[in-house]
């Protein structure tokens, strides 16, 4: 029973942290890397042909996403969206380039996102055309 106990603490432990870890724009808010779309454990790149404003307002509308640093006038936003469950993090970084946007999504914690940044990114794309 101890165990259980111990085991039941140690989850709500890591959950509260994972909520109140703080997220450092310093660290986030950075260029992004590259001019092709890639995939990778635990994030994408994506290049559009989309405008950084009307991205952003698709962003800020999204659930459990809020603006960690930038603007449209800065040319660079990054959007910290939560997972409902665990309130995971994941940083979604939006630039714009000459002919759009350069997008990198990736999680904070963990080396997987089950595809979710993917999934997310490509909903922003086709809401944001």
């Amino acid at each position: 029973m101890k165990w259980l106990i111990f085991l039941l603490a140690v989850i709500a432990g890591l959950m509260v942290y994972v909520r109140l870890a703080p997220v450092q724009a310093s660290v986030w808010h950075t260029a992004v890397e590259g001019d092709t779309d890639q995939d990778f454990d635990g994030g994408v790149i994506r290049v559009a042909e989309v405008s950084l404003a009307a991205l952003d307002q698709v962003a800020r509308g999204w659930d459990r996403t809020s603006v960690l640093a930038g603007s449209v006038d800065e040319g660079r936003i990054t959007y910290v969206t939560r997972s409902l469950l665990w309130g995971f993090p994941d940083l979604t970084t939006v630039e714009a380039r000459e002919n759009g946007v350069a997008i990198h999504a990736r999680l904070r914690f963990g080396k997987s996102d089950l595809g979710v940044n993917g999934k997310r990114v490509a909903a922003w794309l086709a809401a944001a055309q």
